[in-house]
């Protein structure tokens, strides 16, 4: 939350990360993905219309439910886990939001079985693989 306000409270100065590249581009945050892979899905998510954002609030339209499903995500066993289904997460890299809650997890976990991307043994750094940018871009337009 201070983040944000800090963001809020000082526009005047632009914000340029120090992160190192790799942990910048793809890493998970707790059990969802998040660097500029998260913040970029977030973002065609909501392009796309699967995803409403309203006053803060997450939920998936019709088509994002359709969307989730087709890709093999349990939509409703998601809603009824005890945490909240959908969230606006900070990635503290990129200072735009990336989609975090059950939603979220789900979501990684079913990329990181499909090996759309794989996380290094030893750190939280994910990568992109050869199909999972092609299937990115087939199933939400992302282009990685």
């Amino acid at each position: 939350m201070l983040e944000g306000l800090s963001i809020v409270a000082d526009r005047r100065n632009r914000f340029a990360p120090n992160t190192p590249s790799r942990l910048r581009a793809a890493r998970t945050c707790y059990d969802h993905i998040a660097g500029t892979l998260g913040v970029s899905i977030h973002h065609r998510l909501r392009a796309t219309g699967w995803l409403l954002v309203d006053n803060g609030s997450h939920d998936l339209t019709l088509p994002g439910t359709k969307g989730f499903e087709a890709l093999g995500i349990d939509v409703e066993g998601a809603r009824l886990l005890r945490r909240p289904f959908a969230y606006a997460c900070l990635d503290w890299s990129e200072r735009r939001p990336h989609l975090g809650g059950a939603l979220g997890a789900a979501l990684r976990t079913l990329l990181l079985k499909r090996k759309w991307v794989v996380q290094d043994p030893d750190s939280r750094v994910l990568s992109t693989t050869g199909p999972g940018r092609r299937e990115l871009l087939a199933h939400i337009g992302l282009q990685t």
